[in-house]
Order: C-alpha cells, then structure tokens, then sequence
C-alpha cells in the first residue's frame, strides 16, 4: 500500500481523443455486478484477521481465494500456486488463467495483494481483492481474445517481494518470456464512510524505464473512459508508485492501476475496516474494473456464449497450425481426456489419453499432412469437436 499526499496534482481527465465507443453488451454484464457480493467479500475478509507473512490467517485468506475461484466455475487445474521466501516463512502468490480464444500467449494482468501488515487490512487491499474476485465472476463464461491472468499477491507489504518473485521467476522465467499486453494493478479501493466517493484515481506510468511511458499513458487514459462508461465514478489522472505494478514497471511492462481518490487514513493500522469504508464506491470500483477488462482484454461486442460454454471454454491454437497444436481445456482441465483426430476422409490419423490434463496441452502433429482435421475430445461425459487446420 502507498500513501497519497494533498500536493499530489491529480488531473481530471476528459480527453476525448482517448474515448472508447459504449458497448451495451459489455454495460449488460457490468450490470451483473453485486453490491452482496462486494460487501460480503469485504466481511469474509476482514473476519480472517491479520495476514502478516508467517501466520494461519494468510494462509486462510489464500484458501479462502481459492475456493472462491472455484465456487464461480473455475477448474481448479487454472489455479496456479507461486511460493517464494519471505524471511523466515514461506508465502504465497494465487495465480487464475483464464486462455484468450484468439491471442492466448499474451496475458492482460489483473492484480492486487492480499496480505496485511497491522490490521485485518480491509480497504488495503480487501477492496482490491473484493474487486478483482467479482470481475473474475463476472468474466468466467465471457469468451475474451486475449488471455486474463487473475494474480493475487503477497508480501506486498513487506516491499512487494511477491510481485518481484513473480516477475523475475515466472514473466522472466517463461521461455520465450511470457508475453504482456497490460498490468492493472487494484490497491486500496474501498472509500471513505461518511463523505462522497465519487472518483477513483487511475494510475499511469512516469517513471524509468520511459519507453512504455506513452503506450501506459494511453492505456490509463482508456481505463479512465471505461471508467465513465460503465460506472457512476469519474476517473482522476495521477502516477504509478509503491504497489504491485512497479516490480512489471521496471521489466518494461505496460502498467496502469485504481487507487482511492478520497485517501483513507486506516490503512497499516488496526481501524482499516469495513465500518470505515464506503462498500458502494467499492461496489461502483467492481463495475469500473469490469468494463476496463471487458475492454481490455476485448470481449465480442455481440455476446453469444453458448458455444463458449457448450464446449467447457475447450479452444485450440494455432488454427491454422504447422506441427504443434495448443489444446486449452478450459472447465475439463484435470479431468481424463481421449483425443482423437479424424482426416477428412473418416479416417482416425491421431489417438491420445491424458489422464490429467493441464490447461494447455500441446500435441505434436508433425507426421499429419497438410488439410482440414475434425479433433474430438471426450472428457467424461463430455464431447467436444473441433476443427482445425494443418498449414
């Protein structure tokens, strides 16, 4: 968590030049937000207690994560699990892929942290984490082009040790390096109880290096639209610093962020809780976050999911392919799996079990000659068909 001051300039932004065009099916979803939701994540949370490093009440709060993910209809094989040392003790980082239908190795971040250092840590960050548990809700069955990662950090308040280890083991560790379109960073969002919560500031990169400066700027400038679009809230020009997004920042990453304009002083002390916060304005923050990654990560603009669903979020990449087929198992990931390629002649060219399947498999079709195959996969009591091409 970062501290504002009253010198900070803080810009309202109506630059139309960085508009975005209204979409009602993405307002349609944003309409799907709960405030129930929103406030009982935040009393969940608090009632978890303090999560310093080391203690039962993080490790619950990160159970907690988890079985939230999986009650909305994730497949726990989508859920990733990232250790690092944090002084003495062991701490964890919760990672949900949710795969893109047509850019699938690169990722739109949608982050914040979990831990707390004094109090139960209920604006900072329960309301970040309050907010990206329901655009997670409210997306599982939204088919997006490019991929959602759903990151929830810890060590954030002991100087964003998770978010670095992420970073330099797992962005920097991927070969070839995990591929980012953009970082949007939700630290302390909840409000103030009594006064009008009626902005939120959106973040943008000013820092070194400079080279992603622009292309932040245009970002948050974007996010600030999303921001007027599909919430009451009006959206507040300001700088990235001191949370999660800053350990990206400094690979060259595209970052931006949400922070609180009316700036709460419980945070980091045992009053940061939710009698002190303004639920709805974390409520409206849930629907602002919602049309951003609606728009960032480019969810269809005329939403029939049927087939989406039909097919258990299964996708496959490249299509065309040369030699190596991607198979995203979506909601069958972790669950048996019989694959069978038919040519277009009725004949089966390509047979394979996989008995515990990640959520992306990759099968070698070198020896298959070039033409149009049917794939079908049958996954329990499932049946998917697909077809595809080899170029």
């Amino acid at each position: 968590m970062k501290t504002k001051n009253a010198l900070l300039l803080l810009v309202l932004v109506t630059n139309l030049s960085f508009s975005q065009t209204f979409i009602q099916q993405y307002s349609d979803i944003v309409n799907q937000a709960s405030q129930t939701n929103i406030t009982n994540s935040l009393s969940e949370f608090e009632a978890l207690g303090v999560k310093r490093r080391g203690t039962a009440a993080l490790e619950n709060t990160y159970n907690w994560l988890r079985n939230k993910y999986l009650s909305y209809g994730y497949a726990a094989g989508q859920l990733q699990e990232d250790t690092f040392t944090n002084g003495a003790f062991t701490c964890k980082n919760l990672i949900l892929t949710k795969v893109g239908t047509l850019y699938p190795n690169t990722y739109v971040i949608i982050c914040g942290h979990y831990d707390s250092i004094i109090g139960t840590g209920t604006n900072d960050n329960g309301s970040g984490i309050a907010t990206i548990l329901e655009v997670a809700r409210l997306l599982q069955n939204v088919p997006t082009e490019y991929s959602i990662k759903f990151i929830n950090f810890s060590g954030e308040e002991d100087g964003l040790l998770g978010s670095q280890h992420y970073v330099s083991t797992i962005v920097n560790g991927t070969t070839p390096k995990m591929k980012i379109r953009l970082v949007f960073n939700i630290d302390e969002v909840g409000g103030i109880a009594g006064m009008t919560n009626n902005s939120i500031t959106c973040e943008r990169d000013t820092g070194n290096p400079s080279s992603n400066n622009a292309a932040s700027n245009t970002m948050t400038n974007e996010l600030i639209n999303c921001v007027e679009l599909y919430s009451p809230l009006n959206g507040v020009l300001s700088y990235a610093y001191s949370s999660d997004y800053m350990p990206f920042e400094d690979n060259n990453e595209i970052i931006t962020g949400f922070f609180e304009t009316n700036e709460s002083s419980h945070p980091h002390s045992t009053s940061d809780l939710l009698v002190n916060m303004d639920p709805v304005y974390n409520f409206n923050v849930a629907k602002a976050a919602t049309g951003a990654m609606l728009h960032f990560a480019i969810a269809p603009t005329t939403l029939g999911t049927n087939t989406f669903d039909n097919d258990f979020q299964m996708s496959f990449f490249p299509n065309p392919t040369k030699e190596i087929l991607n198979i995203n198992f979506g909601k069958l990931t972790n669950k048996k799996s019989a694959i069978k390629i038919v040519d277009i002649n009725g004949k089966i060219v390509f047979t394979s079990t996989i008995e515990n399947p990640s959520i992306i498999e990759k099968i070698n079709l070198s020896n298959l000659s070039k033409g149009m195959y049917l794939v079908n996969v049958i996954s329990e009591n499932n049946e998917i068909n697909k077809k595809i091409i080899i170029d």
